[in-house]
């Protein structure tokens, strides 16, 4: 298993008239923490796509706890369970500053050769590089 940690500040645009996030951004802190989540293992999206490699979100799945608020520091929690094959399932967990489970969520995405547009495995790189965690 796999897991990381990344902070997002809330700002003003991604709230609604009660100061609370707007459901919609929560996917956006996803794809900020899924981002994070492969560079911290040492792949960074670009190195993927610059392999020939594309990850489009093929699910996306969230339950809303409790609000965040403007300018709260939220902490996301991403989790890799499964070793990917041509698929792979990102959880998150995200915690307010009171340290509060307030949204869960998971996206699946699939590895796609950029050339092909067909489903493909991950590239060995980011095989090697989860082969720890698994």
């Amino acid at each position: 298993m796999y897991r990381s940690e990344t902070t997002v500040r809330v700002r003003y645009g991604e709230t609604d008239q009660m100061g609370y996030v707007y459901y919609g951004y929560y996917a956006m802190y996803y794809e900020v923490a899924r981002v994070e989540a492969m560079r911290q293992l040492g792949m960074s999206y670009k190195a993927l796509e610059e392999m020939g490699v594309m990850l489009p979100v093929l699910e996306n799945h969230a339950k809303y706890l409790a609000p965040g608020r403007y300018d709260e520091l939220l902490r996301i929690v991403t989790t890799i369970r499964e070793k990917p094959g041509i698929r792979i399932r990102f959880e998150y967990e995200i915690f307010n500053e009171a340290d509060k489970l307030i949204n869960q969520g998971e996206t699946l995405l699939v590895f796609v050769n950029r050339a092909t547009s067909r489903p493909c495995r991950p590239p060995q790189a980011m095989e090697d590089l989860l082969a720890p965690y698994f």
